[in-house]
């Protein structure tokens, strides 16, 4: 079990993330007295996409290539569309996510951000939930697709879209809350 105010959370993205993707979960995780560092590819700051158009740049705290999934206890996967289907082709982003789920931490996807967790494979035999046009892309995968605001299974978080922000980061305080989840391998 792990109070909030001692979780140290990361968030994974680059240039292209659904701007209240990353930072509603940000801000709320950190208002709720988490640790939270965001990475992207090289380390440096990234825009945004902000419903239809590029947005603000959210500030970088380290490389992805730097991050450990043993120095946190949750990870965070934004989606927009750009952004989880460039990461996809980064080696240490899917590794990473692998790491966190063989850990049994946990591992929240909103939106599009479940296309890391197909590319990782750890969705195989999981009740998830995604934006509407990457459910098939689920299913092939091997995942049991549902239609809800926030999807939970094995201490795997996911969610649909901008509006189920705030189902999705209070799940995800709850599940660091409950500590480590067991799981079987995907």
């Amino acid at each position: 079990m792990t109070d909030i105010k001692d979780a140290k959370i990361l968030i994974i993205a680059t240039d292209g993330f659904e701007k209240s993707e990353l930072e509603v979960p940000r801000d709320k995780l950190r208002d709720a007295g988490a640790t939270v560092h965001v990475a992207s590819p090289d380390g440096t700051a990234i825009t945004s996409w902000d419903e239809t158009d590029w947005g603000p740049e959210a500030a970088v705290d380290l490389k992805i290539a730097d991050a450990k999934a043993e120095d946190y206890h949750a990870i965070v996967l934004p989606g927009g569309q750009i952004n989880p289907d460039k990461l996809r082709t980064v080696p240490e982003a899917v590794q990473l996510v692998k790491d966190f789920t063989r850990s049994g931490k946990i591992v929240a996807a909103i939106c599009h951000g479940p296309w890391l967790l197909i590319e990782a494979d750890v969705v195989r035999g999981r009740a998830v939930t995604s934006y509407h046009s990457i459910r098939t892309d689920l299913k092939n995968a091997g995942a049991n697709v549902v239609d809800k605001e926030v999807a939970t299974d094995q201490g795997i978080v996911t969610s649909r879209n901008p509006g189920d922000l705030d189902a999705f980061v209070a799940k995800i305080i709850e599940e660091i809350r409950e500590g480590r989840h067991e799981r079987q391998a995907a």
